[in-house]
């Protein structure tokens, strides 16, 4: 007995001899938060050429004042999306993310590039030249396109990394309408409201839009060689156990995709459209879904960033925030059809908060917890598919967003 306990002594004592990192898996720093940067910047990328579009609705809307740019913008970049995810989604673990990535971001550059060129050697400023409005909505269309590429891999590829890379990726989603929105006060300030000064103004949303593209190509082709990045990956590749098939997957987060695909329904059907056409303030005149969006985009981002102190350990509760996000319907329908009470600027920008802060913090939750829910082997593929049902609700809710003007 004794003699047990001295050996089991020196075995240990041994044990502490050996230094950690042959003891356990060195897990490397992300120094300076660099990968967490470059995955912020990268979520940032995702719709900032959509939002690049949707800002510029003053320009659209005096070049095209017969149309109806945000819902078209919205359904034709939200369809076009949902149409390229689905062969994303079937050959995932076929195809090579890198170059899949790389083209949307050639794709992204190409449609912001295509509507200043087309302003400078088509429309020149002309009011009703409406082939400049349909190329505009075919370059809404690549966008949606390339953000299913782009997105998809992405968002798979921080499904492998600690939790605070997915949060930092969908935090970046909302940085990026934050700053579309700066952008277009700043420009609405500055420039002049006439053709000249809307034109100036729509051109530095797609130049800062283009340049933006280019920092991202740089910034995802660089996260591959980061060790912490390297690390998690690697530990994908030595997972022994077996991925399920796409359908079982699919089974096993079957509440996330639901709850996923009700948050962004309900909330592209009431953002950005009926807050940005529908709502009027003789005191704000235009200045009033300017600020609405800006409110949005905010408390959007602030619900996303809240993950990052605290987030909700059981996923059932953000899955019933989500459905009882449908309350924000009949609130919006008040405030919209209702007493005039409910119509004034006061109800409506704190509901617009609401509908931001909550979209913001549930979906990241529900973002974050999802991958985690499976085993490392099958959490890009639940990436690639809470994406998809991602995209789909924001094309629901995009189509359904028309029947408010029923």
């Amino acid at each position: 007995m004794g003699g047990a306990t001295a050996d089991g002594a020196g075995t240990e004592s041994a044990a502490l001899l050996i230094p950690q990192q042959q003891r356990q898996h060195h897990v490397p720093q992300d120094s300076f938060n660099i990968a967490y940067v470059m995955y912020c910047a990268l979520g940032a990328g995702l719709y900032f050429p959509f939002n690049a579009f949707i800002t510029a609705v003053d320009y659209f809307s005096y070049l095209y004042p017969e149309a109806a740019v945000d819902r078209a913008f919205s359904v034709v970049n939200f369809l076009s999306s949902v149409a390229a995810l689905l062969p994303v989604i079937a050959f995932a673990r076929k195809s090579d993310s890198f170059w899949s990535v790389n083209v949307g971001y050639v794709m992204f550059v190409v449609s912001l590039l295509s509507v200043p060129l087309v302003d400078a050697f088509y429309i020149k400023g002309e009011v009703g030249l409406y082939g400049g409005y349909y190329v505009a909505v075919g370059a809404c269309g690549l966008c949606g396109v390339a953000t299913s590429l782009v997105q998809a891999s992405v968002t798979g590829s921080a499904g492998l990394l600690p939790k605070r890379y997915m949060q930092g990726l969908v935090a970046g989603t909302a940085v990026s309408s934050v700053m579309v929105s700066a952008l277009r006060i700043l420009t609405k300030a500055v420039c002049s409201q006439d053709g000249g000064g809307l034109r100036l103004s729509a051109a530095i949303y797609f130049v800062v839009g283009i340049a933006f593209m280019l920092l991202n190509i740089v910034f995802y082709n660089l996260s591959h060689k980061l060790a912490v990045v390297k690390y998690h990956q690697q530990l994908k590749a030595k997972d022994e156990a077996s991925s399920l098939c796409l359908w079982e997957v699919a089974g096993s987060v079957k509440w996330y995709i639901l709850s996923i695909l009700i948050t962004f329904a309900v909330t592209c059907s009431i953002f950005p459209g009926s807050v940005t056409a529908d709502v009027q303030s003789s005191y704000l005149k235009d200045w009033y879904p300017i600020i609405l969006v800006m409110a949005y985009n905010v408390s959007d981002l602030v619900g996303k960033s809240l993950t990052s102190i605290y987030i909700v350990e059981n996923p059932g509760t953000a899955m019933v925030g989500a459905f009882a996000r449908t309350l924000f319907l009949p609130a919006f329908y008040f405030c919209l059809k209702g007493p005039e009470v409910f119509r004034t600027e006061v109800p409506v920008t704190v509901l617009t908060c609401l509908l931001g802060l909550s979209n913001g913090y549930f979906a990241s939750v529900l973002l974050i917890k999802g991958p985690k829910s499976v085993g490392r082997k099958d959490a890009e593929t639940v990436g690639f598919l809470l994406v998809f049902v991602l995209v789909v609700g924001l094309a629901v809710g995009s189509v359904a967003s028309w029947f408010w003007l029923l």
